[in-house]
């Protein structure tokens, strides 16, 4: 696999077109990074980590609306391995006119696009979601 960020998103696409509420995956830190800024942005319910027969995973419980509709509307890479997207501070973009997340790996480490440009750094373009 050249691109577990990829399949991460994959996965999570493929669960919101079967219906199915949570996936599981092998772990890594940018994994559980990115995992940890959708749930803090509301678009997962929770993820855990856990270790199954010496190798590490993690499971992504999706988040619901109260009509049982799924949160996550659309979840989108914008970099790639073979063709990788940097922005400066000031040309972060706007997913759906603030409604969504940009999300972005910086110096300061993996964050939202608001953060970022409250702190005024910009980084490589990792996913959007809405």
């Amino acid at each position: 696999m050249t691109d577990p960020i990829a399949d991460m998103l994959t996965r999570i696409r493929n669960a919101l077109i079967a219906g199915i509420g949570s996936v599981e995956m092998p772990a890594s830190k940018m994994k559980v990074e990115l995992a940890k800024i959708l749930k803090d942005e509301g678009y997962i319910s929770d993820y855990k980590s856990f270790e199954r027969r010496k190798f590490k995973f993690i499971k992504i419980d999706i988040g619901k609306t109260e009509d049982g509709a799924f949160i996550i509307s659309e979840i989108k890479r914008a970099s790639k391995p073979g063709r990788r997207i940097y922005v400066k501070r000031h040309d972060i973009p706007r997913v759906k006119g603030g409604l969504g997340v940009t999300i972005l790996s910086t110096s300061k480490g993996v964050m939202t696009g608001l953060n970022a440009r409250k702190i005024g750094i910009g980084g490589e373009l990792l996913a959007t979601v809405w």
